[in-house]
């Protein structure tokens, strides 16, 4: 079973571009294809908020004309660029959307991992929140899935990642802490799954491991500078996956959106390996 990971599309109204420069449709297109093509195929496609940008309901409209032909089960989150009652809305068929009690979370099997969507949202702050509505909530979800695998998602990372402007609108470090003590009680968390920062970076948590997603579209600059300023890059679109591998657990890797040359051979035909001749 694989599970597909994409973060922050920050989807604008048709023909508007992300701070002037960057075509997020165009590049969700992109990833999407990419996705589709893979085999073997993935199953699902979890996506861990920032759907779009201001959070306007023409906004949705796009992003789910955009998902429309997409063959693959997916599952949408809450992301501090997002807003609930519009994403309700948009997307009336996914019905999970409003069984939060007034948060955007729920819980889905997603073939043999329970997939636990958690709301970090705290509007109108870009920073996040857990507050003990939630945390129990969460509780009851880990208690219910108790022996089988669970991959808990989420926008806002539980962690500090040292980039200094994206840490300052993070989850408090009082919440990431109980989160922490949540989910150590359940061993069978295999990932926490995270957004937000549009980079791909991991960290022990809670017993098990935490990790961010890339974007499809412009990436937070990598500077780790305790003063460094807010500013993104486009660099190379990606995303992750997330493959269950029975015995073996779930295995995670990282894919580039974009084509590169090859697959080239290591061996000859004959099993020699491909190199220059000595000497040459």
């Amino acid at each position: 079973m694989i599970l597909c990971q994409i973060s922050d599309l920050h989807i604008k109204r048709k023909g508007a571009l992300a701070y002037g420069r960057v075509d997020t449709a165009g590049a969700l297109r992109r990833c999407l294809d990419r996705i589709v093509r893979l085999r073997p195929r993935p199953d699902a496609i979890v996506v861990t908020g920032d759907l779009v940008d201001l959070g306007s309901a023409d906004e949705y409209a796009h992003l789910r004309e955009l998902l429309a032909p997409v063959p693959i089960p997916y599952y949408l989150l809450m992301g501090n660029h997002d807003h609930r009652e519009s994403l309700i809305a948009a997307f009336p068929e996914h019905r999970h959307l409003a069984t939060g009690g007034g948060f955007v979370q729920y819980a889905v099997d997603v073939g043999p991992l329970r997939l636990i969507a958690l709301d970090t949202q705290d509007p109108p702050h870009g920073s996040g929140r857990l507050c003990a509505e939630r945390l129990a909530w969460l509780e009851g979800e880990l208690d219910r899935a108790a022996g089988k695998p669970v991959v808990v998602a989420m926008h806002h990372p539980p962690f500090v990642t040292g980039i200094g402007h994206m840490d300052a609108i993070g989850l408090p470090a009082g919440d990431s802490a109980r989160l922490a003590e949540l989910i150590a009680r359940h061993p069978n968390v295999e990932r926490v799954l995270c957004g937000h920062l549009h980079r791909p970076i991991q960290r022990r948590f809670g017993g098990t491991l935490a990790s961010t997603s890339p974007a499809p579209a412009h990436q937070v600059a990598f500077d780790i500078a305790p003063a460094a300023p807010s500013a993104y890059r486009l660099e190379p679109p990606s995303f992750q996956l997330h493959a269950w591998l029975g015995t073996e657990g779930l295995v995670s890797h990282l894919v580039l959106v974009d084509e590169y040359p090859g697959p080239y051979p290591f061996f000859h035909p004959d099993g020699e390996l491909i190199d220059e001749p000595w000497g040459k």
